[in-house]
């Protein structure tokens, strides 16, 4: 019998826990811009700890269906790693590609699930984000977070794609939100699952949650506000997968310096001239859930949607359904 259905289970269970790093990393971001104004750029702490994140991160791309090329793309920050599976033909009758942007520390590996169901129909790309823990290194740091438009943009522009479908997941989702408000003209469709902080602030209690991340204690108690953040059990927390390690070897190893996303205005949503579809959790969202629902509803996003037993790991426990809807909403805008 296969071990899919369970491998998945896994998969879920580790970004549910990710989910509560997104928090993490926002506390640590406001409080490390106080401490050290002056901008830097991600990097690893030590080789000894790059060798050991990149023996992680390639156990877990094993998993994935092997790539076509992969690209290491030179743009004004920095190499940016791009894994591209090609339909056949190059895609040449199947429509525009897709980009893929992911959220904090999951990297191009976090996509297992959903590639399956695009892979052979239409050309897609996944990358690992500039200055955080992947394969992308950074050079120059961002002096604000709407400069990481800027990454995506040169390589887009690398990867000579004049025109394709972006879809982020978390600070993913805000990078692509920041990307297509600046350069419409290479967005075809925009799609946004669980972005953070770009159409509703965080919940006040993973602040809360994150408190106990910070203050003298026992490692109990962490895990104890990790789970309550992700909405997962504290053995689901202490569980070790190949993604979960993955995700522990570039916490513990890479310095990340990248700015919290803000809130965008209604002026600036009603001002995106490409198709948004949005995709939030009814359970433990970070972008807003029904709240940010109804915001974007109420600014003309179509569709919006809220996937009812799904928490900010919404990519992994509906990707089955996601495979199909996506790929008819990028058909229905392929010009």
């Amino acid at each position: 019998m296969s071990d899919r259905p369970e491998r998945r289970t896994r998969r879920r269970r580790v970004l549910q826990v990710l989910a509560a790093l997104v928090v993490a990393w926002l506390v640590v971001d406001k409080a490390a811009s106080v401490a050290a104004p002056e901008p830097k750029v991600g990097h690893w702490l030590s080789r000894e700890g790059f060798e050991s994140y990149r023996a992680a991160y390639d156990d877990v791309m094993a998993a994935l269906p092997v790539p076509t090329r992969t690209h290491d793309v030179a743009t004004g920050y920095g190499a940016v790693r791009v894994y591209e599976w090609a339909a056949p033909g190059d895609g040449a009758e199947g429509g525009l590609p897709v980009v893929l942007l992911p959220g904090t520390r999951s990297g191009a590996p976090m996509w297992g699930e959903n590639l399956t169901h695009w892979i052979g129909r239409r050309t897609v790309y996944a990358m690992d984000a500039v200055g955080d823990a992947g394969m992308s290194t950074q050079s120059v740091p961002f002096s604000s977070f709407d400069e990481q438009a800027a990454w995506v943009e040169q390589t887009l522009a690398g990867l000579g794609l004049e025109r394709a479908h972006v879809v982020g997941h978390s600070f993913g989702g805000a990078i692509a939100a920041t990307h297509a408000l600046a350069h419409p003209g290479r967005v075809a469709s925009l799609t946004l699952l669980e972005p953070v902080m770009v159409l509703h602030g965080l919940p006040a209690s993973t602040y809360l949650w994150s408190v106990l991340l910070f203050l003298p204690g026992p490692q109990s108690w962490k895990d104890r506000a990790l789970a309550g953040i992700g909405g997962v059990s504290v053995e689901e927390v202490r569980e070790r997968t190949p993604m979960s390690v993955m995700i522990d070897e570039g916490s513990r190893h890479y310095s990340a310096v990248s700015l919290t996303p803000r809130t965008l205005t209604d002026g600036e949503w009603r001002s995106l001239s490409v198709p948004v579809r949005v995709d939030l959790a009814a359970d433990k969202s970070l972008a807003g859930g029904r709240e940010a629902a109804d915001r974007a509803r109420a600014l003309g996003l179509e569709p919006v949607t809220v996937w009812p037993d799904t928490t900010h790991s919404l990519p992994m426990q509906a990707a089955e359904r996601l495979g199909t809807e996506l790929e008819g909403h990028w058909a229905a805008h392929d010009r």
